[in-house]
């Protein structure tokens, strides 16, 4: 599966998709990027002529590049794909820099483990100097539909 196929099946939609691009992926881990939209609905009113971009946002980046995307490379089958769902279950995340209106961060992860549907994965996310955003660890589980 090639990364525009990962883009295009993550269960995202705009205004509330953080994928640009899916610089590289393999079964150990991921490395994509996404730009922050200037005019995106969460700046207006997050802290007032001042606006960053709100902790919980860097995490749901951080979550569809690094878990969800690595979820579906690792799944595969474009079939098998349509019969599962992946939630996100546990998060714990550090932030150390505000990310600001127009910006592109870089986020890399890498599989701590998969095992019994549950993917677990240490991420990071970068602004374009490099330096450190936000860390952490997230998992999910992998289900089947049918089991709703």
């Amino acid at each position: 599966m090639n990364t525009e196929q990962i883009i295009s099946i993550l269960p995202y939609d705009d205004p509330f998709l953080f994928v640009d691009e899916i610089e590289e992926v393999q079964g150990t881990g991921v490395r994509g990027n996404y730009t922050f939209p200037k005019n995106s609905f969460f700046y207006k009113g997050h802290f007032k002529n001042n606006p960053i971009t709100p902790g919980v946002i860097l995490t749901e980046c951080c979550a569809q590049i690094g878990l969800v995307s690595l979820g579906i490379f690792l799944i595969g089958d474009e079939s098998r794909l349509l019969e599962t769902k992946i939630a996100l279950v546990q998060s714990t995340m550090e932030f150390f820099e505000p990310v600001l209106p127009g910006e592109k961060v870089v986020v890399q992860s890498k599989k701590l483990y998969y095992r019994f549907g549950k993917l677990k994965c240490k991420v990071m996310m970068q602004n374009v100097q490099g330096v450190i955003v936000c860390s952490g660890e997230l998992s999910g589980m992998i289900y089947d539909k049918r089991d709703e």
